[in-house]
């Protein structure tokens, strides 16, 4: 049985990914409430909603083209953890300066990955991981203030941060 910590939410932002629904349940599963909501909701609502955290899905679609899904881009300013997860973390890259492009090789189901245990989001964990990829896109280039934090043979950001901002 989940005692849930009374009036903690996140909210989990949904860009089309097949995930949504798992993601939300797993942050249940952890005590705390989730919502799934479409992922150009207003600002305003997020932040009346005194979210303790953010999460950005992945779905189908490449940030760099035009007419892909958007967020409000003041959400990374609201002072809560945001997490992205592949169309997500591409987004917020692209959102806060970084680039992202079309990669030369595609990365699909259970792939080897290294990750920095140094980094709050795997501590505890051995640098050695399985990542799920469902990609060909990579950040080339990092926004300011991010690090790589997770890479694999092929893509050197495969999980970035910026501890800074809880990013």
């Amino acid at each position: 049985m989940v005692t849930y910590i009374m009036n903690q939410l996140v909210i989990v932002l949904d860009f089309g990914g097949q995930y949504r629904e798992l993601i939300a349940r797993r942050v249940r599963e952890c005590g705390v409430s989730s919502a799934i909501w479409p992922g150009d909701t207003p600002i305003d609502r997020i932040s009346q909603a005194e979210p303790i955290g953010i999460i950005l899905t992945g779905g189908p679609d490449s940030v760099y083209l035009p007419g892909s899904p958007r967020c409000d881009p003041g959400l990374f300013s609201l002072g809560v953890p945001v997490l992205g997860i592949c169309y997500g973390m591409h987004l917020i890259s692209e959102s806060m300066g970084g680039t992202v492009q079309r990669g030369a090789f595609s990365e699909l189901g259970r792939t080897s990955m290294t990750v920095d245990v140094s980094c709050p989001m795997f501590a505890g964990l051995s640098s050695a991981q399985t990542g799920l990829m469902s990609h060909t896109d990579h950040i080339a280039s990092l926004p300011s203030g991010f690090i790589s934090v997770g890479r694999t043979e092929n893509c050197a950001n495969a999980a970035i941060a910026d501890p800074g901002r809880k990013i």
